[in-house]
């Protein structure tokens, strides 16, 4: 078996080192790589076990950007991998993005419920808009009925405060209703529940 070997070692500069193999070519990796595989100058290694150092020094930076990510906000698990496929393959991001969720770090019911709370009572979007919005960000239809079946009772009494700050003032006759009633039905709300609320309206 053909075997590279490791002509020179050392650190680039802050956190970053070099390792270059005897056919001139160098390669960057965080310092930590160096220490848990052992390299050292002079070393003899398989071809495989340098794409090892360098796919597991791929994964450090995939999870650290993971990681800056979430600090910043929340993401499911969908939403996450996308982002990370921007810069990694997808078995790089497969790998963080599961072992993200094993350490509970990113969650799909919990982001959904956090979603759910928040394009229902701070956006105040009826359930289709709102769900719309939480599929766009990568939550399953299922996680999404789920965590918005909570503000299905209530969805009129949102109704009713939208209608209330927003849009009595065009309902003063029949032209203004309709153009009411289209952008309620954009915001997400059911036509039933449209109705019931502007009926409470007198305009002619």
């Amino acid at each position: 078996m053909e075997l590279i070997k490791i002509a020179d070692i050392g650190i680039y500069k802050g956190e970053t080192a070099y390792i270059e193999t005897d056919d001139g070519e160098k390669y960057f990796v965080h310092q930590s790589m160096i220490y848990e595989f052992h390299l050292k100058k002079g070393m003899e290694i398989p071809p495989s076990a340098l794409e090892e150092v360098l796919n597991e020094n791929l994964y450090r930076k995939a999870k650290e950007r993971a990681l800056y990510l979430l600090d910043k906000r929340e993401y499911g698990y969908a939403e996450l991998f996308r982002k990370l496929e921007e810069n990694y393959d997808e078995d790089i991001c497969y790998r963080v993005c599961n072992k993200l969720a094993e350490l509970h770090l990113i969650d799909d019911r919990r982001y959904a419920a956090r979603l759910a709370e928040y394009y229902s009572c701070t956006k105040k979007f009826g359930k289709y808009r709102a769900k719309q919005e939480m599929l766009r960000r990568g939550i399953s239809s299922s996680l999404a009925e789920e965590a918005l079946a909570e503000y299905e009772d209530s969805a009129s009494e949102r109704l009713r405060e939208v209608v209330e700050k927003k849009y009595a003032r065009y309902l003063t006759d029949r032209k203004g209703a309709e153009k009411v009633k289209a952008a309620l039905v954009r915001q997400g709300y059911s036509f039933s529940d449209i109705k019931e609320v502007l009926s409470e309206y007198e305009f002619d």
